[in-house]
């Protein structure tokens, strides 16, 4: 099994997956105490937005055995009350487990996949269950989210 190291969430090295802003800490321009417009969303269609809350277990090891992508959106992200840890890949054909990263994310830190990014469930890295908003055109999980597997000899264990 290959392992990778969780990295800092930084612009430069998430750039090719998306971005991010840390909403409780947060910077750049404002209208006073409004932080506005850091991160945008763009969906394709008139399909409404929706938010939907995920819980996500803290496993014993960080193992990657599967990846998804969307053809037709990105994702949104927020961790609410944990840090938790990410993996993505870039997109491609088919997902290639060499080319994965993952990326610590500090709780209240939105985050926007790109269309088409390799990426499963975010992993709690404090608590036994960490919530997670997710952000995703209404029913993207029936119409345009794949599933991919990976065989074991290509699993890979995120270390921290």
């Amino acid at each position: 099994m290959r392992k990778i190291k969780a990295k800092e969430l930084t612009v430069e090295g998430f750039a090719p997956y998306g971005e991010f802003y840390n909403l409780v800490e947060p910077t750049g321009k404002n209208l006073g105490s409004f932080y506005h417009d850091h991160v945008l969303y763009h969906t394709s269609g008139r399909m409404p937005v929706a938010f939907s809350s995920l819980v996500v277990d803290k496993p014993e090891k960080y193992i990657v055995d599967s990846a998804e992508y969307h053809n037709y959106t990105g994702e949104v992200l927020l961790p609410l009350d944990d840090d938790v840890v990410i993996h993505v890949a870039a997109p491609s054909k088919e997902p290639v487990s060499e080319l994965t990263e993952a990326f610590l994310v500090p709780k209240g830190t939105v985050v926007r996949l790109n269309a088409a990014v390799w990426h499963l469930a975010p992993m709690a890295l404090h608590n036994d269950k960490s919530h997670v908003l997710i952000v995703l055109p209404e029913r993207v999980y029936y119409n345009d989210c794949y599933v991919v597997d990976y065989p074991e000899e290509d699993h890979i264990e995120i270390e921290l």
